[in-house]
């Protein structure tokens, strides 16, 4: 019998596991909160302090950097989508097999990009190069060069309205190998360093590790948004998917009218644990389920707006408009109430002081708009300034 899972249920749980309906509570460490989100998105560093700050009690923006610069148990790096992630650096044997595991191609025309032999002699120059050393782009790239030859300087790869250095379109895939972090930045200038050397675990148990990793957190889920979560092609999700259903790793169930999966035996929801309902031969969950209550505030590229879908049902009405770039999620940071989008925000810094602009999509309570004052206290709190709540319209456009 096919269990049923409802959007309320599914929410429910995905938000305990996230941290997000209770906080993680002090002493918690960030590695650990790091690790239940599948990364942190990092490229605008603020926002990845934001996503693991806003999951806890009292975590500042100080103590992400020092797990970051410091103990090293987090580790800036390319993750999934090729794009900068914290991740835990004990986790780097599951990313860094897994990872280089998902099919990609290339978008360079064949004069632009490297073979594969090319490739994996700039990511062996890369690593020998950053060894115990922290350095520049432009300084890796003369030692990538020296290291394999000119053709990696030649300038060809169109970026930004220049053109970048040929070596530079396996910059990721360095990451990906455990060639290659973000070490501190040297002044204005990022520089990069060699993670702590490891062995990667066995490419195909690490990516079904991710699958289960990713149902726990995020599931129910389809093959299709595991494969639009991690920028795989979809027919590669679809035969992995049913690989582990075969082996009895998986399981189907249906949300809301979809099947989707979940981990083999991980069905309890809230709520949930009994009853055989009547009609389809289907499994009813007990009813009565009680959606998480409540306001949180999800910097850009927060994981829960990434990963969690079905975007209609997470961004619902006029959320999946205002809250989406062109149907892409991330790209805003998200007022959650009650566990769906419900509005966008925006922070603006000045020095000790941010003024935080919230932009509801519906009216708020008296005690919805008290919890959000406590929200952007705690903005402030992470981000180690004194935060003020503006509610009117966001006027900056997306990832401003």
């Amino acid at each position: 019998m096919t269990v049923r899972i409802t959007w309320t249920e599914a929410s429910a749980r995905r938000l305990e596991r996230q941290f997000l309906a209770t906080s993680a509570k002090p002493g918690v460490p960030a590695a650990d909160v790091v690790a239940t989100m599948l990364g942190a998105h990092a490229q605008v560093l603020s926002a990845a302090e934001l996503s693991v700050g806003v999951r806890t009690e009292g975590t500042t923006r100080a103590d992400v950097r020092e797990a970051l610069w410091q103990d090293r148990s987090l580790v800036k790096t390319h993750g999934p989508r090729g794009t900068v992630h914290l991740l835990p650096t004990a986790e780097l044997p599951l990313w860094c097999a897994a990872l280089p595991a998902v099919p990609t191609g290339s978008v360079f025309t064949p004069d632009v990009r490297v073979s594969e032999e090319q490739a994996e002699q700039i990511v062996a120059a890369i690593g020998d190069a950053l060894d115990g050393v922290c350095l520049t782009v432009d300084e890796l790239g003369e030692e990538v060069v020296a290291r394999t030859g000119a053709w990696a300087g030649d300038l060809v790869m169109p970026a930004f309205q220049t053109l970048w250095p040929r070596w530079r379109q396996v910059l990721h895939r360095a990451g990906w190998a455990g060639a290659l972090c973000f070490g501190p930045n040297r002044g204005r200038k990022v520089t990069y360093t060699r993670p702590p050397h490891f062995d990667p675990l066995p490419a195909d148990d690490a990516v079904r590790t991710l699958v289960r990793r990713y149902l726990r957190a995020y599931g129910p889920a389809t093959p299709a948004w595991f494969a639009k979560w991690l920028a795989a092609p979809g027919g590669w999700s679809s035969a992995l998917f049913g690989r582990m259903a075969q082996a009895g790793e998986i399981e189907e169930v249906d949300f809301e009218g979809t099947v989707a999966w979940v981990v083999a035996g991980d069905t309890e929801f809230p709520g949930g644990g009994g009853g055989t309902g009547a009609g389809a031969g289907g499994r009813d969950r007990v009813r009565g389920v009680r959606g998480v209550r409540g306001v949180r505030l999800l910097p850009y590229f927060d994981s829960y707006g990434i990963a969690a879908q079905p975007r209609e049902l997470l961004f619902p009405g006029a959320a999946y408009q205002r809250a989406l770039a062109g149907g892409q999620a991330g790209n805003f940071p998200l007022l959650l109430v009650d566990g769906v989008v419900a509005g966008v925000w925006h922070q603006r810094r000045r020095g000790r002081r941010t003024t935080v602009t919230v932009e509801p999509l519906r009216r708020l309570t008296a005690r919805q708009l008290r919890e959000l004052g406590e929200r952007v206290e705690r903005v402030g709190e992470v981000l180690e300034a004194e935060a003020e709540l503006v509610v009117g319209e966001v006027t900056v456009g997306p990832h401003a």
